[in-house]
């Protein structure tokens, strides 16, 4: 019988984040972002990390504010609602708390690094960065010409995280599980990292997660650890479960103007609740107010071939 590989969040970003990781959080663009995760990285001081992704919403910035990036891989990072992370700006204009680096990419880009990454091969060309300033900004690009013509290339390097922190819908002990709504660079992320730690929203049976192999967003044996983790996504939103809060993602933008009002926030809001359930016995009523109440199922399909 195959060991459990279900345990709390605590235990997994204890055992599978190491300090002066590359960790990609955040791959399904604006939805399922696993802030819960973030949150834990914080109250255990992970340092020098390397975050990736497109877009993570207020996730870099919160995790720039605690001190604990070393560098970013993205194409952009800030508050989707309101702007630019003030930590973020902080951290670039005045060494708050201190300099990131910034590995600059389009969305596109990123997603063809983590797509080479998951083919094992060691890059893959496109043309949609000739002529921009990305070239000056990210020296690891490179513009070739083509070995079968005269077209020039941008040849984009391979990414192979240390570790993919993915959120899914529902999964099951073993690893397998299911996630719909937009997938993003998630499938990608999760085949070119070294490891993959799941928060899901429900844990449900394998004989569950087999009725419908369209939904499996990668194979359970390419999963590290599941965490069962109701409202992990919380700001953001998840399909089918809760609606993004747009109040908090305002709020928190308008508190954190200043280095000393991060500070207060991230008291309030990460490091006084000593664990993810303490955070959502914090957030109170507003979880079930953001709960989605409306039901659009898909047509019942039949898989059976004989």
């Amino acid at each position: 019988m195959k060991k459990s590989k279900l345990m709390t969040l605590n235990k997994a970003i204890f055992q599978y984040v190491n300090d002066g990781d590359s960790i990609v959080m955040g791959s399904g663009l604006e939805s399922m972002i696993p802030f819960a995760a973030a949150y834990e990285l914080v109250r255990q001081q992970k340092k020098n990390l390397n975050l990736i992704a497109p877009i993570s919403d207020i996730l870099f910035d919160i995790l720039i504010g605690a001190g604990l990036v070393l560098k970013i891989t993205a194409a952009w990072s800030g508050n989707v609602s309101a702007g630019l992370g003030h930590n973020y700006r902080r951290s670039l204009e005045k060494g708050i708390p201190h300099r990131v680096q910034v590995e600059d990419h389009s969305n596109f880009t990123l997603g063809l690094a983590l797509l080479a990454g998951s083919m094992g091969i060691p890059f893959l060309p496109t043309k949609t960065l000739l002529g921009t300033d990305l070239l000056r900004s990210n020296p690891r690009f490179k513009v070739e010409k083509s070995p079968f013509g005269d077209e020039r290339f941008v040849y984009v390097p391979s990414l192979n995280p240390d570790v993919a922190i993915l959120g899914v819908q529902r999964a099951d002990e073993d690893g397998g599980c299911h996630f719909w709504g937009n997938l993003g660079l998630s499938q990608d992320a999760a085949l070119a990292s070294k490891k993959v730690i799941l928060l899901a929203e429900e844990i449900v049976s394998k004989e569950t997660i087999s009725s419908d192999p369209n939904r499996v967003l990668l194979p359970s044996f390419k999963v590290t650890a599941v965490v069962h983790c109701p409202a992990f996504s919380h700001p953001s939103p998840m399909q089918g479960y809760y609606k993004r809060d747009h109040d908090f993602f305002h709020e928190y933008h308008q508190v954190t103007k200043q280095e000393a009002g991060f500070q207060d926030w991230l008291h309030k809001w990460v490091l006084t609740p000593s664990s993810h359930e303490d955070y959502i016995r914090l957030l109170g009523e507003r979880v079930e107010q953001l709960r989605v109440k409306q039901r659009i199922t898909a047509p019942e399909i039949n898989y059976a071939f004989q």
